[in-house]
Parts: C-alpha cells; structure tokens; sequence
C-alpha cells in the first residue's frame, strides 16, 4: 500500500539533506543541556532569601512551610521561562533530546521528595522536610546534571551536603539550610553558570 511505504530520497541532493538532517538529530540528542539559566538560579535564590527572611518572622511552623510551598512554586515558573527563553536563544528548546534525558535524571527524586514530604506532613512532621527537599532536590541536580554542563552535578552535591547537615543540626536549624541551600547556593552557582556558560 503506497501510504505505508517509507518516502527514500530519489536524488543526490535530497540524499545528502536526509543524511544532514539525520546527523544533526542524532548530535542533538547526545549533545548536553545547557539551557539551564544561570541568570534564573539568581532570580531563585533572591527569592528563596525573601522567602527564608519572612519566614524567620512567623510563628507556626504550618505557616512557615505555606511560605516555602509558595515560594517553590514560583521557582518552578521562574526557571521553566528561564530555561525556555536561554534554550530559545541558543536554538535548543525544552522538547529536545537533551532536556528529555536531563527531566527524566531529574525527576525521580523531586517526585520522591514529594511523596515523602506529603506523608511527613500528614503525619504533622513539618521540621524535618527542609531536610527532605534539600536532600531530594540535590539527588535530582545530580542525576539530571549528568545531561548538563559539569557544575551542576557539584551543585546538586552541595544541596545535599547542606541536607546532611541539616539532618543532624535542631529543628530550629531547618529554616537557616534552607535559606543557604535555596538561596545561596543557587545565587553562588547561578553566577558561575551564567559567567561561564551565558545567561
């Protein structure tokens, strides 16, 4: 049946465009993302400071944790058009080959943190989930950062290092690792990244 067969290329020219294109794709895909902004890492960890000074001021710890839900999920915005906006300019976009390798080496361990982080709270365990999503989302760095340029796996190893400690620091600790974590570690790698590798 003619629709189902494959259209080959009948001259040289469109031989050699074929080949191209092929070629291209298959660099695309092995290539590293390097769409990660490090202009957007600043923007996060001055909003990550904002957010742990504000919470240092609130009582109830429910509170506190709204503050830092909220400031998550004005983080995740913030880097996904931080993210489209350096992809778009560099010509490599968040449906490529490599952003695809990097959400998959970095999403298992946000989505465990997740899952973890709603049994604490439901279980009322609200002072150890700094250290659960700083340990969780320095995993994901580090597995998605093997798709990416090379400082992010050390930044991914640095939340995690931030993680442990607060892991064997009091409670009261939590609040401060995050403000270091959130918010200095992605201002202090975000300007390296942007130095280095634009943006």
């Amino acid at each position: 049946m003619p629709f189902l067969q494959r259209a080959v290329p009948t001259t040289l020219t469109d031989r050699a465009a074929a080949d191209l294109r092929f070629i291209r794709e298959t660099m695309t895909n092995a290539a590293s993302f390097t769409a990660l902004s490090g202009i957007g890492f600043i923007v996060i960890g001055i909003g990550a400071l904002v957010t742990g000074f504000a919470a240092r001021g609130v009582a109830l710890p429910a509170d506190r944790l709204t503050l830092w839900i909220a400031d998550a999920v004005v983080s995740v915005a913030i880097g996904l058009l931080f993210m489209a906006r350096k992809g778009r300019l560099a010509g490599q976009g968040l449906i490529t080959g490599p952003f695809r390798k990097f959400a998959l080496g970095f999403s298992p361990a946000v989505a465990a943190g997740g899952v973890v982080s709603l049994m604490f709270m439901r279980a009322g365990i609200l002072a150890e989930l700094p250290v659960v999503w700083l340990l969780c989302y320095g995993a994901a760095l580090m597995a998605g950062g093997a798709f990416s340029v090379r400082i992010v796996p050390i930044m991914g190893a640095c939340f995690m290092a931030v993680g442990a400690l607060a892991a064997f620091s009091p409670a009261a600790f939590g609040n401060a690792a995050m403000l270091v974590g959130f918010g200095g570690l992605h201002i202090v790698f975000g300007a390296i990244i942007a130095r280095r590798h634009g943006g």
